[in-house]
């Protein structure tokens, strides 16, 4: 397909019920309100199309940026492509899933993620910690750094509730996929979790609840799925 052929299709999938219901989770800008599923269809006849994914998401529309992470090849992304994802990404779906899936399954997941991570920009630290929880997710514990995962959950200890709203969640979300993911350091991020209690994050007129961390970790420890790692993090 081509781009003008994706743009068309996107737009008559939008409903004005998705479009209050991204409106209410956050979304800023252009976006026709396109179900995740009703893209899925699209996405089959693409599968992956580095260069379209491109064109795609310097649109800046919301849909169509999500759109081209799920035909993205992240492989194929350089690291200056990544950083400019996640400078453009206009609210938290995209740089906390997209650019996050994205970066986490290219080359330059760690080190992006540490340098996302150190950002006084809220989306793109948020961005930084996403992309580290779906590191945790992905690598095999041996190629993960240890030292470096336990510095975070100190960090995540010392500093979440001084954070923006966004970082909160994200802070969250990696104790909870160091937990899950991260078997030498399961009982240390529920020490985390404890330690940092009930995490406050503002999810606008949204029904969302922040999850509790140490509640989470232990009900994927009683499921027996504590460090059981995903193929891939895109849905």
């Amino acid at each position: 397909m081509t781009f003008n052929e994706v743009m068309t299709e996107l737009e008559k999938l939008g409903t004005e019920q998705t479009r209050k219901t991204w409106k209410n989770h956050g979304a800023t800008g252009e976006f026709w309100g396109v179900k995740i599923g009703d893209m899925k269809g699209i996405q089959k006849k693409i599968k992956h199309n580095h260069e379209l994914a491109l064109a795609l998401y310097n649109t800046g529309n919301t849909d169509v940026m999500y759109f081209a992470g799920l035909i993205s090849e992240p492989a194929k992304m350089s690291k200056a492509e990544l950083q400019q994802w996640a400078e453009q990404a206009p609210w938290h779906m995209i740089s906390e899933y997209t650019v996050a899936w994205t970066a986490a399954e290219s080359r330059f997941g760690q080190e992006l993620a540490m340098e996302w991570i150190g950002s006084d920009r809220e989306l793109i630290a948020s961005a930084g910690w996403s992309t580290y929880s779906n590191l945790l997710a992905l690598k095999s514990d041996e190629e993960l750094d240890k030292k470096e995962i336990k510095s975070l959950l100190q960090k995540v200890s010392k500093t979440i509730h001084q954070q923006p709203n966004r970082v909160r969640s994200s802070m969250n979300g990696f104790v909870i996929a160091v937990g899950a993911y991260f078997l030498p350091l399961a009982a240390e991020a529920k020490k985390t979790a404890l330690a940092v209690g009930k995490v406050s994050v503002d999810m606008g007129g949204t029904a969302c609840k922040v999850p509790d961390a140490l509640a989470y970790i232990e009900k994927v420890a009683l499921a027996g799925k504590a460090g059981k790692k995903k193929k891939t993090v895109f849905c």
